[in-house]
């Protein structure tokens, strides 16, 4: 009778998955079309953009006759920006401008893919376009030689939206033993962490580590350091990958804030800032002022840190569950319910870096950055 409960739960807790139409597809039937080579002189470019959400990135492919050795070098492109919420279907049409290019962890070779800014036809940047400001306060700050990390979490979920692995009708146990676990009753999918990891490494991404996180079916990479705007390329462009591999298994890949509601963490993409004075000797007075000036700024700041002005954050930003509250700023060494953290080994040695804990996972880079740099670089 055990036996039987076990193998009706399996079936149970599986049962949305095998209904996924992306897990059902035989994948080795494309090996003998992903191996015909190309001809001479051809490479296939994936341009790749974020739509009128804020928040999911679309994509297309090309061929080019050419290889090329940076963005400027590649033609610009359109699409039907009335599909993307981002034009009326009478003028639809919106421009590609490449920005970033990357190696293509899906068809290897010469191949590439791009991270493109979407204007307008008036040459104007849409909505959506956070880059082009963002890179120009990069470009004013320079000489500080700002540094980002940012720790991505993010939620694997069944095709009914509800947490992989997670009971039908149920909830797994306590939080506790998921966090950095190990064995087939505490993580879920690592196969997809760690596909991710390696398309990552192989494109070019800054990756520098993965872990499973609090709640079960929740995991988190971080990408960094990296100085000024290639921090939200590369965010971007890991973010692509993590959908694109999770599409291959079947599964979505959510950067929802708070996915499941009750005694359970959300998600963030806690901000690593660092600037040259920061990193040298005595640096910690430098860390000190930039968090004194982001505490004049708190509202700004939130609104800046979802891509709805703060409401996603509402969710997360509780006081509980490893946050601080979404209605008051506070900074302490080492604590993980702080607005701003300041790192034990960052105090002891007094230079480094400090971690902004208040983006939410679905946060633009592009605008966290360019907010963080408006206030501790350019006074703002």
């Amino acid at each position: 009778m055990n036996m039987n409960m076990m193998k009706f739960g399996n079936r149970s807790m599986s049962k949305t998955l095998e209904e996924s139409p992306n897990a059902h597809i035989n994948k080795t039937l494309l090996d003998k079309y992903m191996s015909l080579p190309l001809p001479e002189g051809k490479i296939i470019a994936t341009y790749i953009w974020i739509d009128g959400t804020g928040e999911n990135v679309r994509c297309k492919d090309r061929t080019l006759d050419f290889i090329p050795e940076k963005p400027s070098d590649l033609p610009i492109w359109n699409y039907d920006g009335s599909s993307c919420y981002q034009a009326a279907g009478h003028n639809s049409d919106v421009y590609l401008r490449p920005a970033a290019i990357y190696r293509d962890p899906f068809r290897r070779g010469n191949n590439i893919l791009v991270i493109c800014e979407t204007y307008r036809f008036d040459g104007t940047p849409t909505e959506s376009n956070k880059r082009k400001t963002c890179n120009e306060v990069c470009e004013k700050v320079a000489a500080e030689r700002p540094w980002f990390g940012i720790e991505q979490e993010y939620t694997l979920l069944d095709i009914d939206g509800r947490p992989l692995g997670w009971p039908k009708n149920g909830f797994p146990g306590p939080q506790g033993p998921y966090y950095c676990g190990v064995g087939a009753d505490k993580v879920y999918a690592r196969d997809i962490v760690d596909a991710h990891y390696r398309a990552c490494l192989y494109a070019g991404v800054k990756i520098c580590g993965t872990n499973a996180e609090v709640m079960p079916a929740q995991w988190e990479f971080q990408v960094g350091p990296c100085e000024g705007i290639s921090i939200g390329d590369d965010l971007w462009m890991a973010r692509f990958l993590l959908h694109r591999i999770a599409e291959e298994f079947g599964i979505i890949a959510t950067l929802d804030p708070k996915p499941m509601t009750g005694d359970w963490n959300g998600a963030g993409a806690h901000t690593n800032v660092s600037t040259k004075k920061m990193r040298e000797d005595g640096g910690i007075v430098e860390i000190e002022k930039a968090i004194a000036k982001l505490s004049k700024h708190h509202e700004r700041h939130i609104r800046a840190y979802d891509p709805h002005g703060g409401k996603d954050n509402e969710r997360r930003l509780t006081g509980k569950h490893e946050t601080s509250s979404i209605h008051d700023f506070n900074a302490g060494v080492a604590n993980r319910g702080a607005s701003v953290r300041i790192p034990r080994g960052v105090a002891d040695e007094g230079k480094g870096y400090f971690e902004d804990r208040r983006p939410s996972s679905n946060c633009d880079p592009y605008v966290v950055v360019e907010a963080i740099l408006r206030t501790i670089c350019l006074d703002e």
